[in-house]
């Protein structure tokens, strides 16, 4: 499709997806993704500047679509299960009402008025509306899906393209529904049946390597295939110290997925929070998300990694360290693709 290049750059929020990653991944003929999850509006409208100050491509601004209200009731309990955890970081847990919709009226809004070249949607679709008012704005719409059932829905609602992913991607399930259990068939199997199962073109996401495992998707009926992972390492990534060297510490030799963090599931360097707490951790997001916080943010300013969220692939001991032009055009090369 026109203005997306085959090596896409995933959206990672948190920080990671920084205007210089994007703008280099542009740079080097790739299409970068600026996450806009857990941003106010102000501070997304922020990084669009940077990135179009930097490059004149086409590049990508992913939203988290807000979900249903669940899991309240079990918040409270969570809390009294991190009180330890709390008390040896010298932090407070907040109490107060901690379901919020991410800015999503104002982020709409603001690409509505400033059109980007492509939007994207986690966790689930935007109401029919919302999407018309996209498209009309001139935006390139992408679903994200982890199943055949999503994949038909998204395609229902008319977006352009659709994202899947599959169970071996880094960082979060894109399950429309906080409380749905992610499938496990692989990204080799679901990425088949989704493209006979819908007439739409396809990126593939989920535990992609290098340029083989790119030209691998592209085979198998797929447009582009998304890496985040790829690009943790990368100079320009926002990746703190504590990720970073936990992603080439002998001590952390698996990924799991787990809601200890979010309350979502997601996949990340198992670690000792998530063998204490992803068994108890409950279905609320980003209720979770808020509580563990400023647990998160302690442990990360004491380079504590066993109690940070380490988002991985299952591909993470493949991510190249070095600027990420550098990176983008070695996965280009090894796909057999040219960039968009």
């Amino acid at each position: 499709m026109e203005g997306l290049a085959p090596v896409v750059q995933a959206p990672m929020a948190g920080g990671v997806a920084t205007p210089e990653l994007v703008a280099a991944v542009c740079r080097a003929g790739g299409t970068g993704f600026l996450a806009g999850g857990y941003l106010t509006a102000d501070a997304l409208a922020g990084r669009i500047a940077a990135v179009r100050q930097r490059v004149d491509s086409p590049f990508g601004v992913n939203l988290f679509v807000p979900g249903e209200r669940a899991g309240d009731e079990a918040v409270g309990a969570y809390r009294a299960a991190l009180a330890p955890e709390a008390a040896r970081f010298g932090v407070t847990l907040r109490t107060d009402d901690l379901y919020e919709r991410d800015d999503w009226e104002a982020k709409l809004r603001l690409l509505v008025a400033a059109p980007v070249p492509i939007v994207s949607f986690t966790f689930g679709l935007p109401a029919a509306e919302d999407l018309a008012s996209l498209r009309e704005a001139g935006s390139t719409l992408v679903a994200t899906v982890t199943s055949v059932p999503e994949a038909v829905a998204a395609a229902e609602a008319g977006v352009d393209l659709l994202c899947v992913q599959g169970p071996e991607a880094g960082g979060h399930r894109a399950t429309f529904r906080v409380a749905d259990t992610p499938g496990e068939a692989p990204l080799a199997e679901l990425l088949p049946a989704v493209v006979r199962a819908v007439r739409k073109p396809v990126v593939a996401a989920g535990g992609l390597r290098d340029g083989r495992d790119v030209a691998a998707v592209l085979r198998a009926g797929a447009v582009a295939g998304q890496l985040g992972t790829a690009f943790l390492l990368t100079d320009e990534a926002g990746t703190s110290a504590t990720h970073r060297a936990a992603l080439t510490a002998e001590r952390f030799g698996e990924t799991v997925v787990t809601r200890a963090f979010s309350g979502r599931p997601a996949r990340g360097l198992r670690n000792a929070f998530t063998d204490a707490h992803g068994a108890a951790a409950p279905s609320a997001y980003p209720q979770v998300h808020h509580l563990t916080a400023p647990l998160r943010a302690a442990a990360a300013r004491a380079g504590e990694p066993e109690a940070v969220s380490l988002w991985a692939g299952t591909g993470y001991r493949s991510a190249r360290p070095g600027p990420a032009e550098a990176v983008t055009r070695a996965l280009l090369g090894e796909s057999g693709a040219s960039g968009g």
